[in-house]
């Protein structure tokens, strides 16, 4: 009997494994494999790609340009000390040509130009101090000049008490004058008794407004002096003290003649207001607007000609006296 030949089926096990080797051989690893094949059997392990000049002349641009990028922030740095280097000189030469004007008027702040005179410097400084002083119902030396005022104003009445409706016809809002000067201080009384007493004949007329087609409710005469004072200390710029006006320049050159110059504008600015209240028919109403066309009008007359008093003014040489 032919022998049969026993074949030996290989184990599920052995298979596996050997299925398993072959698979490996095949799988490439998924890190290594690139996106894009070049040809089935390239081994990408060992391909070696040299270096072009492209890549060299990238590198080199890039370094350029960082070169460039911090040579331009030391320019700009370098620009910027030397400005603050040329400001800093210049504000040194103006402290030092300025520094003789500046000792002069050190004990009041700026309040002179150049030019001031000594004696223009110590008028300034006089009128400054005029500023200072409000009025003092308890002080007897405001109550006397309070009290002068009305002798010149009414010299054949009889003079009432410091606290009377009297006195409204003077032109006071209310019986007790000393409520009505606020800002004016007592420098506005002392402008207008200089009022009074140098030029009495215009003092009355706009006192009692004799002239002129009035208004049914008229600016009160006396209350309106104060305003045209404060309003002239503003347009001269005496409080700052800075001269920072054209007309404040000019009106300090008046005081090397005239140290009563202030006074004799006071007089002016008055005379201006009341003109320009009957040219435009004005109520008490308009008092605020006229007052501040008369600024205009003193403002352009002190800086449009050359002045070396009051009495150069235009307004003033036109005025009845």
């Amino acid at each position: 009997m032919a022998s049969k030949a026993i074949k030996r089926r290989p184990c599920s096990s052995e298979t596996d494994k050997s299925s398993e080797k072959q698979m490996e051989t095949t799988i490439s690893h998924p890190v290594t494999e690139p996106l894009l094949e070049n040809g089935p059997h390239e081994d990408k392990s060992k391909r070696y790609e040299p270096a072009t000049w492209s890549d060299f002349w990238d590198g080199t641009r890039q370094e350029c340009l960082r070169w460039a990028h911090l040579l331009s922030i030391f320019i700009a740095q370098s620009a910027r000390k030397i400005v603050n280097a040329i400001s800093e000189f210049g504000s040194l030469i103006a402290r030092l040509f300025g520094y003789s004007s500046a000792s002069q008027s050190s004990q009041y702040g700026q309040t002179a130009p150049l030019n001031l005179s000594p004696l223009q410097v110590e008028r300034l400084r006089l009128l400054r101090q005029r500023l200072d002083v409000p009025y003092d119902c308890s002080s007897v030396k405001h109550q006397d000049a309070l009290k002068e005022l009305w002798r010149l104003a009414y010299p054949n009445r009889q003079l009432p008490p410091l606290k009377s409706d009297l006195w409204k016809e003077m032109g006071w809002q209310n019986s007790d004058p000393s409520t009505d000067f606020r800002a004016g201080g007592f420098m506005s009384l002392e402008n207008l008794i200089y009022f009074a007493r140098n030029y009495p004949d215009s003092f009355h007329r706009l006192l009692h407004k004799v002239e002129g087609k009035r208004a049914e409710w008229e600016y009160p005469f006396a209350a309106g002096g104060v305003n045209i004072s404060y309003m002239l200390v503003q347009m001269l710029d005496l409080q700052s003290g800075k001269m920072s006006t054209k007309a404040a320049v000019h009106s300090v050159q008046l005081l090397e003649d005239d140290e009563t110059a202030f006074d004799n504008l006071f007089y002016v600015a008055f005379q201006v207001l009341d003109s320009q209240w009957l040219a435009r028919r004005a109520n008490y109403m308009e008092f605020n607007e006229v007052l501040k066309s008369t600024r205009v009008e003193l403002e352009n007359e002190l800086t449009t000609r050359c002045i070396s008093s009051v009495q150069d003014l235009s307004s003033f040489r036109m005025l009845k006296r």
